[in-house]
């Protein structure tokens, strides 16, 4: 993420201890930035709690109930939803809109995602697709690269929860396994990626999202050139025993950007 009108880069990192269990209160002085392998200055740090919207993109043989600040649902198959109209935190709103989501064949994964971004286009503070699928794409118009690359671009975080399943396809019992990109996806866009095994994990998966997005920090650093080239990063701890989970990348401003402006 690029604040508006400097150079400088926010990173989302998530830290965890040795049993997983997150860690929200390291100081900046517990922390350090590479930048293609050589340190930054920390500029911002900051780890209160921050506004979230979301968009959550449902599989839908799914069902859920979601708890986090602000929250559209959506589902994809063969066709593409999302509402209610607008974003709400409203959980009985958010509880009678899945009763109204199709059921369909083909997974546009990709094109649910494409349209989640879109749906959150002009929204201000931090923003999230999660997105829930037992399977590959197989029909979107639009290809996860690109998908990807809007993403970043727009500064939208993708948490993916994938799901192995059996189900009777009215020939024979097929096991299906999430889609190999969704682990990308999530890595490359400050998000996090979730595998599951049993639905009955569903509900604990999407409380550990939520967790998560209200115990990361904000790190920000200038980068070392502006050479609009893509920088290896990487975060590091000053405490043994626990992981720092953020992009591994960006795309530094090149010399003939403006003020604000994206390469």
């Amino acid at each position: 993420m690029f604040r508006s009108g400097t150079e400088i880069v926010d990173l989302y990192v998530t830290v965890t201890d040795s049993e997983g269990r997150l860690v929200p209160n390291l100081t900046q002085e517990g922390f350090a930035i590479l930048d293609n392998r050589q340190p930054r200055d920390i500029v911002v740090f900051e780890n209160d709690v921050q506004p979230i919207t979301v968009v959550v993109m449902l599989d839908t043989s799914a069902s859920m109930t979601p708890s986090l600040d602000l929250l559209k649902v959506g589902a994809f198959n063969d066709k593409i939803q999302i509402g209610p109209a607008e974003f709400t935190d409203d959980r009985d709103v958010l509880i009678d809109e899945l009763a109204t989501l199709d059921f369909g064949n083909p997974t546009r994964l990709y094109d649910a995602i494409e349209s989640s971004l879109t749906a959150l286009d002009g929204i201000e503070g931090r923003r999230v697709i999660l997105v829930f699928t037992d399977g590959d794409d197989t029909g979107s118009d639009v290809g996860w690269q690109d998908v990807l690359e809007r993403a970043v671009n727009r500064d939208v975080m993708i948490y993916a929860i994938g799901l192995e399943s059996e189900f009777f396809n009215g020939v024979r019992s097929v096991h299906s396994q999430p889609d190999r990109n969704l682990r990308k996806l999530a890595e490359e866009t400050d998000g996090g990626y979730f595998e599951l095994h049993a639905t009955d994990e569903l509900g604990l998966t999407f409380t550990r999202v939520a967790q998560e997005l209200h115990s990361q920090y904000v790190l920000g650093f200038v980068p070392t050139r502006r050479d609009g080239q893509v920088h290896e990063l990487r975060v590091l701890l000053g405490r043994r025993g626990m992981e720092a989970r953020a992009r591994r990348s960006c795309v530094a401003p090149a010399d003939n950007d403006g003020p604000g402006e994206r390469p």
